[in-house]
């Protein structure tokens, strides 16, 4: 068995995945599919979870029945990244009852062939879904063209009402937009792809809109809150997934996640849900890593900015316990451009008087 993977650049040819336990199915298809197309094959859904993120195909043929993974594990997968639910996914399997093509195609899969394939079969249906795949990224490609200057719209009041938020704390005017760059370059330093990288980028400078909500004797407070002012100031965290409401939009649905979650902590003595571990969303892990990382290290009315280096210690100190120790490496790869944004994005100082 071979992988019959190719540059897609040499011609024009579609690439699809093959994904089955067995390595004589595989086989079977390739011999079937690669006179007509490029194949990449997986022998696990780990692996084919991995291909897909990193070379998207355009078209995937999923068995069911996998040890680890199954094929409706990894199809759920699929369907919950934004990066790759798009592609079509055809389960190829014995399981024929008309319970598991129920499932199936609830999941997001666009067809079920079942085995022993059939050759003409698989070839017309592989042919009709890339054709309808192919026509779904065209009127996608137009949609995103018409819509451009609505979602830029939309981050604008996105942004502004974040800023509304700082303009009654002691945040300064570039917290926000160092924050949301500091977010996108662990991002993708951490390997998330580029459409979960914006979808944060663009979510993140909500993260404290709850702030609003927070009454000025206690935020705007000089000295150390008392125990009831602080346990009313975590509400902000409450109060700002209440502003942003639950949406369909998956912006706001990131925007909300984040203002909700960025203040666990990777041990669990977080607020405002006592999240531990890879159970705070992974967008929130990263926005509490940025956002803390520029509070240390930006001037405020009550301390001054702490130097460069003893903020990525007590980051490296905290990891593990505050932060997710897995995106410790993501973070060093992108200091030195957070360390550009910051100078880009630099406070100006505060006039005397």
């Amino acid at each position: 068995m071979t992988d019959h993977s190719a540059d897609h650049s040499a011609d024009h040819r579609h690439t699809i995945l093959l994904v089955d336990d067995v390595a004589e199915n595989l086989d079977i298809l390739n011999a079937v599919l690669r006179p007509h197309y490029h194949t990449r094959v997986a022998l696990n859904g780990d692996k084919a979870l991995s291909i897909a993120h990193n070379h998207p195909p355009d078209l995937i043929l999923l068995d069911i029945m996998m040890p680890g993974l199954s094929g409706y594990d990894v199809c759920a997968r699929l369907k919950a990244n934004p990066d790759t639910r798009d592609i079509p996914v055809i389960f190829i399997t014995a399981m024929s009852e008309v319970e598991d093509e129920q499932h199936g195609l609830a999941l997001g899969a666009v067809d079920y062939i079942t085995k022993p394939i059939s050759p003409p079969l698989v070839l017309s249906r592989v042919k009709t879904h890339l054709a309808l795949y192919d026509q779904h990224r065209e009127l996608m490609r137009l949609v995103q063209e018409r819509t451009a200057q609505l979602y830029g719209t939309r981050q604008q009041i996105i942004y502004r009402l974040g800023r509304a938020a700082e303009f009654r704390d002691n945040e300064t005017g570039n917290h926000i937009l160092r924050m949301s760059h500091f977010c996108r370059l662990i991002a993708r330093e951490a390997g998330l792809g580029e459409a979960s990288v914006e979808l944060l980028f663009n979510a993140a400078p909500m993260h404290d809109v709850g702030k609003i909500g927070i009454p000025d004797r206690i935020l705007l407070k000089p000295g150390k809150l008392d125990a009831d002012e602080w346990a009313f100031m975590q509400k902000h965290s409450e109060i700002g997934a209440e502003i942003i409401g639950e949406h369909d939009d998956e912006l706001l649905q990131m925007a909300r996640l984040i203002a909700l979650h960025h203040h666990e902590k990777w041990d669990g003595s977080g607020y405002p849900a006592g999240l531990a571990g890879e159970n705070i969303p992974l967008p929130a892990r990263i926005v509490a890593l940025a956002d803390v990382f520029d509070a240390l290290t930006s001037e405020r009315p009550y301390k001054p900015a702490w130097p460069l280096e003893r903020a990525v210690v007590f980051i490296e100190e905290h990891s593990g316990t505050h932060f997710d120790p897995g995106l410790l490496p993501a973070f060093h790869n992108a200091l030195p451009q957070m360390l550009e944004i910051r100078a880009q994005f630099a406070d100006q100082p505060h006039p005397e008087g």
